[in-house]
């Protein structure tokens, strides 16, 4: 069991308790410390925080309005935050940026996925290829910039990556605001990959030095971060493969407990699955809560399209906006992650992968209806109608009829919600104040 749905099922327990008394509390302690070891987290930092949670679930005040299952899930949630650390907030401006990272890290991934980040901010990117001992690393770097539509520099030819890095600096002239430096790695940081690397270090002059771990690693990857930060120094790590290690609460964990501060994760293998590391956020999806600051970002970025403003701040709604709905909702990501953000962490594949069908089964009825039906919801309840719609799209009759019963329900919704300045409005208001 990953460690967001073990924390989960152990807190469910508590929620769900008739009394939660000092039984229920040292129930839930020992169910967390089975759940938190088992994903690779330091048995000594395990006894340490469920000895705080312990204590303050027992003895401290709760706050006025909560009852004594929230002050527990409450307490859980703040002692975790404390563990994982601050949240990161980078930098927005000209900057020289040095990468880290040993082998099987994907380190040079990272690095196109962090030029994209800082583009889709604004900032003008280049990346340098001083990797000068893996001969697939200047082709690799160089690809990748293609990919993420960055500048590029390197010098194949050439093995020594201080030069290169001095090289590049004078070859760039400040036409970048933003400078990556991908650096050599090896199996292990041994005395000579140090040594390059101060040497580079000083010749690049970086404002950021970041290590790229991977999750899988667990606790190792606060190792890797000590000894980085003693021998070369680190400024911020990054840890890819978070969307599919169970042991990323242990890396996490250890990377923290290291000194070192996390400063992006990766959540999956497109150049767009780079985030900076929200603590908030993340401890938020370990203990179940809704991540709605994360869900709003994801629906004003995908939510573009006049018609769907409409219909979201005026409650007006008809089938073409309900299929801008539907796009938006596309592009915004799985709805796995979708649901996640509003709570719902630990629903059946199966149930999502049918969601995702009917989707595509509403999507394909909505096109195959003509202009007058989509702007005119009333006709589509005509049964002839529905027919013809389902024969036109290729669907059953009856999925014509659950997209016409959706469509009233989500209509009525709307309405109600539009009255009181519209739905977006309504989530900040309902869970904003739960997640500061």
């Amino acid at each position: 069991m990953d460690l967001g749905a073990g924390i989960r099922k152990a807190l469910a327990r508590i929620t769900g308790a008739a009394l939660v008394d000092e039984a229920a509390v040292k129930e839930l302690v020992k169910e967390l410390q089975r759940v938190l070891i088992s994903n690779d987290v330091n048995v000594r930092l395990v006894m340490e925080l469920t000895k705080r949670i312990e204590e303050r679930a027992l003895k401290e005040k709760q706050l006025p309005g909560l009852s004594q299952r929230e002050h527990v899930v409450r307490v859980v949630y703040d002692e975790l935050l404390r563990v994982i650390g601050e949240s990161y907030v980078p930098k927005l401006g000209k900057q020289r940026i040095l990468m880290l990272g040993l082998y099987g890290a994907g380190k040079t991934t990272t690095i196109a996925k962090l030029a994209k980040f800082y583009q889709s901010k604004g900032l003008k990117v280049a990346v340098i290829a001083g990797d000068v001992h893996r001969p697939a690393a200047f082709e690799q770097l160089h690809q990748l910039s293609a990919q993420a539509k960055c500048g590029f520099y390197g010098e194949k030819a050439e093995k020594n990556a201080a030069k290169i890095a001095v090289d590049a600096l004078r070859s760039d002239n400040n036409k970048h605001d933003v400078l990556i430096f991908d650096s050599a790695g090896r199996s292990a940081m041994d005395a000579a990959l140090i040594k390059e690397l101060q040497d580079v270090k000083d010749a690049f002059k970086p404002d950021e030095t970041f290590l790229v771990v991977s999750a899988d690693l667990g606790q190792v990857a606060g190792k890797q971060a000590k000894e980085s930060n003693d021998s070369v120094g680190v400024s911020g790590v990054v840890i890819t493969k978070m969307d599919g290690s169970g042991k990323g609460g242990g890396a996490l964990s250890s990377v923290a407990v290291s000194g070192a501060r996390v400063a992006f994760i990766g959540t999956g293998e497109k150049i767009g699955d780079l985030k900076p590391f929200d603590s908030q956020g993340f401890v938020a999806q370990l203990t179940g809560f809704p991540d709605l600051p994360a869900l709003m970002e994801k629906v004003r970025e995908a939510s573009d399209e006049e018609a769907l403003q409409k219909a979201m701040e005026g409650g007006e709604l008809n089938y073409e906006t309900f299929l801008a709905q539907m796009r938006a909702m596309k592009r915004m990501g799985p709805l796995k992650q979708i649901m996640q953000m509003l709570g719902a962490y630990d629903l059946p594949e199966e149930m999502l992968g049918k969601s995702e069908e009917k989707m595509k089964a509403f999507e394909a009825a909505v096109l195959s209806m003509t202009s007058k039906e989509r702007k005119n919801p009333d006709l589509m309840k005509a049964k002839v109608r529905q027919e013809r719609v389902a024969k036109g799209a290729g669907l059953k009759p009856d999925d014509v009829r659950d997209l016409v019963n959706n469509f009233e329900r989500v209509s009525k919704m709307m309405k109600q919600l539009g009255r009181n300045r519209g739905l977006l409005k309504q989530l900040e208001k309902k869970f904003g104040g739960k997640l500061k």
